[in-house]
This record gives structure tokens, C-alpha cells and sequence, in this order.
């Protein structure tokens, strides 16, 4: 890898999860930069899931923020997705919902891309 890679790389994880800010760069222009990408992670995440940044209001931009420090962006479904399994018990009614809705619709382990169940293999099953 060249140096200019790596030096690259290094500033990659300091944006988006949560390494230490390379040598050479500006430091507070980095953590203003990775402030503004998780809210714009936020933002995405809440477009993919309504309900769930809904319920947390106002707050949901930093709260979001503090969970996504240190973790690279999956993608706002796996994103929100994650978040929602993290809060457990704590997780809002609403945004309790959406997760249900979204564990009926999909597959999802945790650590690949959420798969739509095939529901016609399903209704088969049942009339069967």
C-alpha cells in the first residue's frame, strides 16, 4: 500500500469510525467534518426509518451521533436497524413497531444485508 493510501485510509476511519485523527491533518476540521457526517447518517437513517428517529424527536440527530461513534456506516436500513436492536427495552413504542415490521418483512443476522423473507413460501406452507 502507498503511503499516500494509507495516509488516506487513516482518514477515512478517523471520519467515519471514530479513530484517533491522523498526523498532518487538522484536527478540528476533521471532528467537524465527522460531525457532519453522522448528522447527515442521522438524517439517512431517518428517512429509512421514520418512526424510529420520530420517536426520539429533537434529540434524534445527537443521540444517533453518539450510538454511530466509533461504528462504520453499514447503510441507513442496517444502520437503523442496529441502533433500534441496540436500545432493547429502552426503544420507543413507535419505533418498537417499525423494528417488528421490519423483522417480519426481512432476514437480517446482524452482520450480512438484511434478505426480504419469500412470504409466498410461506403462505404455501400455511394453506398446506
Amino acid at each position: 500500500m502507498s503511503d499516500l493510501a494509507a495516509r488516506q485510509e487513516a482518514l477515512v476511519a478517523a471520519l467515519v469510525a471514530g479513530a484517533e485523527v491522523p498526523e498532518g491533518f487538522d484536527v478540528a476540521a476533521v471532528r467537524a467534518t465527522r460531525a457532519a457526517l453522522r448528522r447527515k447518517r442521522a438524517g439517512e437513517v431517518a428517512r429509512a426509518w421514520p418512526f424510529l428517529a420520530a420517536s426520539y424527536g429533537d434529540a434524534w440527530p445527537a443521540t444517533f451521533a453518539e450510538w454511530a461513534a466509533g461504528r462504520p456506516p453499514q447503510g441507513s436500513l442496517r444502520d437503523g436497524w442496529d441502533f433500534a436492536r441496540a436500545a432493547g427495552n429502552a426503544l420507543p413504542p413507535m419505533a418498537r413497531e417499525e423494528l417488528d415490521a421490519r423483522e417480519r418483512a426481512y432476514t437480517y443476522d446482524g452482520a450480512s444485508a438484511p434478505v426480504p423473507r419469500r412470504r409466498g413460501l410461506l403462505s404455501r406452507l400455511r394453506r398446506a
